[in-house]
């Protein structure tokens, strides 16, 4: 029987590619992520939400299902739950009552600078067996892929996903 645990080395493995690599590492960071989050009783989906909230404070709900590639029913649920730990405060739109606007509370702002930590953290073990130089030149290569494949900067294509099951 294979040992499969992390770090075991699988006997008769065949070489791999950078997509692969890529995948193994990107799913190794967001357990880790989750892992770290559950400390403070949140998941990446909230993380997530709310940084983009410091960001684009007042952004419109519509505008922020659109940013996420979500169903706005779905994100609804979500906002709900950030609203209900107090962590987001919904606003009347200034113009169109049907409308909200959304924004970081003093307790969402605190959640987010753990959540920073958190990550810095991760991010220290992730890379841990890179230099400097290594680690800047890793962020630059991904940035540009990012780029160049169109993917949204700052958000997580895991949120297209979310209620689709």
């Amino acid at each position: 029987m294979n040992d499969m645990r992390i770090g075991r080395a699988v006997p008769n493995a065949p070489p791999v590619g950078v997509a692969f690599l890529l995948s193994q590492v990107g799913a190794h960071a967001a357990l880790g992520f989750a892992k770290r989050l559950r400390v403070l009783g949140l998941e990446p989906h909230h993380a997530g939400i709310l940084r983009i909230l410091r960001s684009n404070s007042g952004i419109a709900q519509q505008r922020l299902s659109a940013m996420l590639g979500m169903f706005p029913s779905r994100l609804v649920v979500l906002l709900d739950d950030l609203e209900h730990r107090k962590l987001i405060d919904r606003r009347s739109h200034p113009t169109d009552r049907r409308r909200h606007r959304l924004y970081l509370t003093k307790a969402g702002r605190r959640a987010l600078n753990r959540i920073g930590a958190l990550t810095v953290q991760l991010e220290h073990h992730l890379l841990a067996a890179l230099q400097e130089e290594e680690k800047q030149s890793l962020l630059e290569v991904l940035t540009r892929i990012v780029s160049q494949q169109r993917i949204t900067p700052s958000v997580h294509p895991a949120y297209r996903q979310i209620g689709k099951r």
